[in-house]
């Protein structure tokens, strides 16, 4: 989803399995905001989508996140 808004994303990985798995949304120096976290293995790719797609919707409302206000439509967009 990152790579098609053409948002930059990291992906740290642990040696320990850890749960729930989380996904932050991080605007330059500022303090990274959750917007989604799974605990249990049973989500498709679909719900995760859809999730994520909301969270940003909502979040491009804020005055903090111009950069996502412009991409606005594209997140809409995205399924």
């Amino acid at each position: 989803m990152a790579r098609h808004l053409r948002l930059s994303f990291e992906v740290k990985t642990f040696r320990k399995k850890f749960e729930p798995i989380y996904v932050y949304y991080k605007n330059g120096s500022d303090e990274p905001i959750p917007i989604y976290c799974v605990s249990d293995k049973q989500s498709n790719i679909e719900e995760i989508c859809t999730s994520l797609r909301n969270m940003m919707f909502v979040l491009s409302f804020h005055p903090k996140h111009s950069a996502l206000r412009q991409i606005r439509k594209e997140i809409m967009q995205f399924s």
